[in-house]
């Protein structure tokens, strides 16, 4: 009679036990979950804004050449005077094509006399597939200029697509990101807003808002 009673104070201490282990899992699993799924807005947001880094001190751009829709030949000199936003892409590149119409949206917005994006494709087909992807995505815009030997990628570093260059007035490098990038956010716009403040009142080479 004895071992009979104990039995069943020892199955509930067993089975209380094995409850709180599995609740412990449970909430390990959440936490871990929260930790490393997809970033809230606001994280993914200052992630893209953090890929744009402006340098200390601007850098002569290495000449090299490529040309518009129409085959004339153009360079950086072409774009003297403006702030430039180079930006170095291809059709087939899946992150590219996530960041062209934020690129688009910019140039709306601040493209004029001062400022001009240029997006840059290195695509080996020349101007069919680049014509075909503004269509399919919707790029109103945008100016199409073409690199196909890819003179632009040699010449200034570049190791992946896309990647992207704040050029000054004077034609000098002052920040570089490498990834796509929301180019229409509040936070790149004051960035590049900055940038040409600075170049405008002849001390380009310090910014506030340098990120690192």
């Amino acid at each position: 009679m004895r071992s009979l009673s104990i039995l069943p104070r020892r199955s509930v201490l067993v089975l209380s036990l094995g409850l709180w282990l599995v609740a412990a899992l449970v909430a390990g699993i959440a936490l871990i979950s929260s930790r490393s799924g997809d970033p809230s807005p606001g994280e993914a947001t200052t992630a893209l804004v953090s890929r744009l880094v402006l340098h200390d001190q601007p850098s002569p751009v290495p000449a090299f050449g490529f040309t518009d829709a129409g085959g004339a030949p153009l360079s950086l000199d072409s774009f003297k005077g403006r702030t430039v936003l180079l930006n170095i892409w291809a059709t087939w590149c899946a992150p590219c094509r996530k960041e062209m119409p934020s690129l688009d949206r910019l140039q709306a917005e601040m493209g004029g006399p001062d400022f001009q994006v240029v997006a840059l494709s290195i695509d080996r087909g020349g101007l069919d597939p680049v014509r075909a992807f503004f269509g399919e995505v919707g790029l109103p815009h945008l100016g199409v200029y073409l690199d196909p030997p890819s003179a632009s990628t040699s010449a200034l570093n570049v190791l992946g697509v896309p990647t992207t260059l704040l050029i000054d007035s004077e034609g000098r490098e002052v920040g570089r990101a490498t990834g796509p990038v929301e180019w229409d956010s509040p936070e790149v716009k004051a960035l590049i807003r900055n940038s040409m403040g600075r170049t405008a009142a002849g001390n380009p080479s310090t910014f506030e808002e340098k990120r690192s």
